[in-house]
């Protein structure tokens, strides 16, 4: 990945990332968690990612990181939003109660995973496929 964004770029996003998964699990309750243990975790799914997402398979386009435009997105909703459907995004494995624990997805993808479990992902998943076989 590192050959396809620029490393401030990277580092930015890594950082942005890692300080918004902290305060979301202090506010579940876990007053370890840390920007850099979070950035370390992060960096290590990055790299254990291989640049695909670690539902689907699905190559992301790390192209995209810092480049969504909250008013392009207001202005064109949908339609701009679905450009960004293979955006690196940062999965939590677990409830975030614990150990920094993070897989790299699509946005997409993480967004229809929300805070579901992977198993009760991948059962969801099963059952929107059976209802269309």
């Amino acid at each position: 990945m590192a050959d396809l964004v620029e490393q401030e770029v990277y580092e930015r996003w890594l950082q942005r990332k890692a300080v918004a998964h902290v305060r979301r699990d202090r506010n579940r309750g876990n007053l370890t968690a840390t920007n850099q243990e979070y950035k370390i975790a992060i960096h290590k799914a990055v790299c254990e990612s291989e640049g695909v997402d670690a539902y689907t398979g699905e190559k992301l386009d790390w192209t995209l990181l810092s480049q969504y435009d909250n008013e392009e997105s207001k202005k064109d909703g949908r339609k701009y939003k679905k450009k960004f459907a293979l955006l690196p995004s940062v999965d939590h494995v677990g409830d975030g109660t614990g150990a920094a624990n993070f897989k790299i997805c699509a946005w997409r993808t993480n967004d229809a995973k929300n805070d579901m479990s992977l198993n009760e992902f991948i059962q969801l998943c099963k059952l929107v496929v059976q209802r269309h076989s």
